[in-house]
């Protein structure tokens, strides 16, 4: 079996003006998603997500370069992967992509799910917990996170992850009315379902420990990148200070990046993503983390084909946890899948189809075109 094309799909889809979300002091206003597509001479094809971020276009660029290494090749040779370097995210994305279509790719020449590939006994289901927080502004309704929480608990997740909201410096927002935000929000939801926050590295270290004590308090699960991430001595008297895991490296793309973190306890937990420089990477960080005793809960904030990806990462960890699902993405999420994998009482159940277990829709070039610019705009206030 041979290599005969690699190429890219890309897709964005605008967001109505009710979808559009907040990161600090910029709003999101679309939708993108990156598709790469390994074709053989024998007519099996692999499919994998490379992550957004990375501008879609440019991914499809690096794509096509680093096919001339692919082409001609056997998929089953694991000698042609290309390797991320943390140099580049566009590069790491393309090379994220790619290496999530060959693992699909070699599951269906084996006839196994990617998940068996990579462990002999992996989970048959993957707990997901709801990741947004993004939607309340605290110039008009703060507690609108407390409502979309409750409404996640209510759909059967079993945890959500929260996020800090906009700009704080608009509204004359403290720590102490963002912690007040925190504790209506776990009394809400009384003990039944775990709850975790990610800073999205905005905070002081002085601002993170006073608000890592009361999460701690709180009984959240952890807590995501607080500080500026360069910050690893930061990091360091974080995770001391507090028995919650202080978690990070979204963006991290390669084991080398993690040592320091692992080797000075900076993390208690570690967050790379499949989307962003494969599954073959993530799996050595995994096992590496593992070393140090630190698990891995995967970063995955995209679309469903970067979804089951890091779910069939997660089933093969050595101690699985959770895996992340974004709940703004809108129709652009799921519909580039065939069918939406089944997701029952907070569960992502994995099927018995070989490789990631799911093909792509038809015609989504057509109904899903991609839109050059930028997914957000800057706010001023």
């Amino acid at each position: 079996m041979k290599i005969t094309k690699v190429e890219t799909l890309c897709l964005s889809r605008m967001h109505e003006p009710e979808r559009q979300w907040f990161t600090r002091s910029y709003r999101v206003i679309k939708a993108a998603c990156a598709i790469v597509i390994i074709s053989t001479d024998e007519g099996l094809q692999g499919i994998g997500e490379a992550c957004a971020s990375g501008i879609p276009s440019l991914i499809q660029e690096t794509v096509a370069w680093l096919s001339k290494g692919l082409v001609g090749h056997d998929p089953t040779d694991v000698s042609i992967v290309p390797h991320p370097n943390h140099c580049s995210p566009t590069y790491d994305a393309a090379v994220g992509g790619i290496d999530c279509a060959l693992w699909d790719l070699r599951g269906k020449v084996a006839g196994k799910r990617v998940s068996e590939l990579l462990t002999e006994k992996p989970l048959e289901k993957v707990r997901l917990y709801a990741s947004s927080g993004c939607r309340y502004d605290w110039r008009k309704r703060p507690e609108q996170l407390i409502d979309e929480t409750l409404g996640y608990m209510k759909e059967g997740y079993t945890g959500c992850k929260v996020r800090v909201g906009t700009e704080w410096s608009w509204d004359g927002v403290t720590v102490d009315r963002f912690l007040g935000l925190m504790r209506e929000l776990a009394q809400a939801v009384d003990g039944q379902m775990e709850l975790m926050l990610d800073g999205n590295q905005r905070l002081s270290e002085e601002e993170a420990l006073e608000i890592a004590k009361d999460l701690d308090r709180l009984g959240f699960t952890w807590f995501e990148e607080p500080i500026p991430r360069k910050n690893i001595n930061g990091y360091v008297r974080l995770n001391a200070a507090v028995a919650m895991p202080i978690t990070g490296g979204e963006e991290f793309t390669t084991l080398e990046q993690f040592r320091p973190y692992l080797e000075s306890k900076a993390y208690a937990i570690v967050q790379p993503d499949a989307g962003r420089c494969g599954i073959t990477e993530v799996m050595a960080i995994a096992q590496m983390a593992h070393q140090y005793g630190v698990d891995v809960c995967p970063e995955n904030w995209e679309n469903g084909l970067m979804t089951m990806a890091n779910s069939h990462l997660v089933a093969a960890l050595p101690n699985p946890r959770v895996q992340e699902v974004c709940q703004i993405q809108g129709p652009l999420q799921w519909g580039i899948l065939r069918e939406k994998p089944i997701i029952r009482d907070g569960y992502l159940e994995l099927s018995d189809r070989p490789g990631l277990g799911v093909e792509l829709a038809e015609d989504l070039e057509e109904r899903f075109p991609y839109i050059e610019g930028c997914h957000a705009i800057q706010v001023e206030r």
